[in-house]
């Protein structure tokens, strides 16, 4: 063989070496792996309440805190009773609007507190944003 031969040889092993590597170690479209969504994403819809419900003279003051997406989230609390059903309850409404532009998506306790006249054993309902909440005391 003569040196020509050879280095066209080596050329050639060496090209298949790099393409055969270049296939074998990108990711096909088919491999490409999707992004598992965060555990926050697949939480419930409701986010985490602590409230505490304190009655004095017929009146209810719900005070606690809401954990909101991000520090931008804002909380309005409003209450009613509900009697249209076999058991009358206390609804407590939070109603958490979306953030809109640039915010620091970090899971941030929002404080809440509204006043209801109201009898003293209904038991209470939480909702937010129209969904039953569950609630820590």
């Amino acid at each position: 063989m003569n040196s020509n031969a050879r280095l066209i040889l080596v050329t050639a092993i060496i090209a298949a070496a790099l393409v055969g590597g270049f296939f074998l170690l990108t990711p096909h479209a088919r491999e490409v792996r999707v992004a598992s969504p965060s555990p926050a994403a697949t939480a419930s819809a409701t986010p985490a309440i602590t409230f505490k419900d304190a009655f004095k003279k017929g009146v209810h003051t719900f005070s606690g805190t809401v954990e909101a997406p991000d520090a931008c989230a804002s909380v309005s609390a409003a209450a009613s009773v509900a009697t249209s059903t076999d058991n009358p309850r206390i609804i407590l409404d939070l109603s958490m609007p979306a953030t809109e532009g640039l915010c620091l998506e970090l899971p941030t306790p929002v404080s809440f507190s509204t006043t209801f006249a109201a009898s003293s054993s209904l038991p209470i309902e939480v909702r937010v944003n129209g969904a039953l909440a569950t609630t820590t005391p």
